[in-house]
């Protein structure tokens, strides 16, 4: 095996090693993709873009948040070894009636997806407001060694008839 490895281009091997490490982490929420634009031409591989994705809250029937977030293209990007870049935007809205599945935490992780091979994710988290009855949807990135201050965030106010449940 090694023989053969140390054949291949050092492009393959990383792609190999990230198919494998994504393969040993576990599985995180992915979005559904809304639309693209492309910011920058890649004459080999695909282009830099601005994607804009939906994610369903898991625990708020109703509400749907938008993340746009650039993707990196070209070479490393086709082949899932790309840095995608630390900013991203966040609008979440009422989609529906609002149903809490189960009370919620005051803070809680919602969504999460890798940026890069190692280490960096995009994070959404919800916190509740309760004197307002307001939902708020923060979205950042963070690194294992060094995060990113950029952030977006959003706020879904809730119909003072449906107070939010809170897990005591």
């Amino acid at each position: 095996m090694f023989l053969l490895a140390s054949r291949f281009p050092k492009i393959l091997k990383t792609a190999l090693a990230s198919a494998l490490l994504a393969a040993a982490l576990p599985a995180a929420a992915s979005g559904e993709k809304i639309g693209a634009v492309s910011t920058a031409f890649k004459l080999i591989g695909p282009n830099h873009k601005i994607v804009v994705e939906a994610y369903d809250d898991p625990l708020v029937q109703g509400v749907t948040c938008y993340v746009a977030r650039a993707r990196t293209g070209g070479l490393k990007g086709a082949v899932g070894v790309a840095e995608d870049r630390a900013e991203a935007s966040i609008a979440c809205r009422q989609v529906g009636p609002v149903v809490f599945k189960k009370p919620l935490e005051t803070q809680d992780e919602v969504f999460s997806e890798r940026m890069s091979i190692l280490f960096k994710r995009l994070r959404v988290v919800r916190m509740v407001d309760v004197q307002r009855n307001v939902l708020i949807y923060l979205t950042y990135s963070d690194k294992l060694i060094d995060g990113s201050p950029q952030n977006s965030v959003a706020a879904v106010p809730i119909d003072r008839s449906t107070p939010i449940p809170v897990r005591q």
